[in-house]
């Protein structure tokens, strides 16, 4: 059986502008390269409603899950929450689970729940909420969208909240021989090394190393003796 798939939205115009630089992708990639489920697409939209409703329609239709950051926080361009509510067809508004948390952390640090902070607790109807350890705002999930902060570190917090509860499948393990040939020279043997293990993911990584062109060839696949084996064969080919 293959392994559940994922697509990742990235909500933002600082993302877009340069102004901030996207961490998240790569941490989320290797969480769920670990838990067995295949990241098979990204996407980065702007703080727009319809492009954020359209992608979630798409990605949300297209895999088995989808994790968007960005766009959950107390300002007026935090709108993600109310995107994916409208993309889904389900009414929004403070809910009272959501609000208790935040009221109890506002408490507890001498704040005010203030109308902006009140923002963090508009949850779709029907959606379950991600914990967060770090700022106690929750994410949530609706469907098979799992909807977490942009902040780096909450951002973790909410995915080892919320990938426990997620079914995977089978981890996918690399195998890496580094060899000293040009890509014109490794390309066609290894085009026919790649027909040879249709399961397997056989990729090529150029590399300059003192003024020496050669390329790493990573081979993927959940089977450790496949690719022991295909490695050694690989090894074979090229010695």
């Amino acid at each position: 059986m293959p392994n559940p798939t994922a697509a990742m939205l990235v909500i933002g115009d600082e993302i877009l502008s340069g102004r901030t630089r996207d961490a998240n992708m790569h941490y989320l990639a290797g969480q769920l390269t670990e838990r067995g489920i295949d990241l098979k697409e990204v996407r980065v939209v702007s703080d727009d409603r319809d492009a954020i409703i359209a992608a979630v329609k798409a990605l949300s239709e297209g895999y088995t899950h989808v994790f968007t950051s960005g766009g959950i926080g107390p300002t007026h361009d935090d709108i993600t929450a109310d995107c994916i509510a409208a993309a889904f067809g389900a009414h929004i508004d403070v809910r009272a689970d959501a609000r208790a948390l935040l009221q109890a952390h506002y408490d507890r640090s001498g704040q005010e729940l203030n109308e902006a902070r009140l923002r963090m607790a508009r949850i779709p109807d029907g959606a379950t909420l991600i914990d967060n350890p770090v700022s106690t705002a929750p994410g949530f999930s609706l469907g098979n969208v799992h909807v977490m902060a942009g902040v780096p570190s909450v951002f973790k917090a909410m995915v080892a909240s919320i990938l426990p509860t997620l079914t995977g499948g089978a981890p996918l393990l690399s195998r890496t021989l580094q060899l000293f040939k040009g890509e014109g020279d490794l390309a066609g043997p290894l085009g026919a090394f790649a027909q040879d293990y249709p399961d397997l993911s056989v990729g090529s990584y150029p590399f300059q190393k003192d003024g020496v062109y050669g390329s790493n060839i990573v081979v993927r696949g959940s089977d450790a003796v496949a690719l022991d084996l295909a490695i050694k064969a690989l090894e074979a080919k090229f010695a």
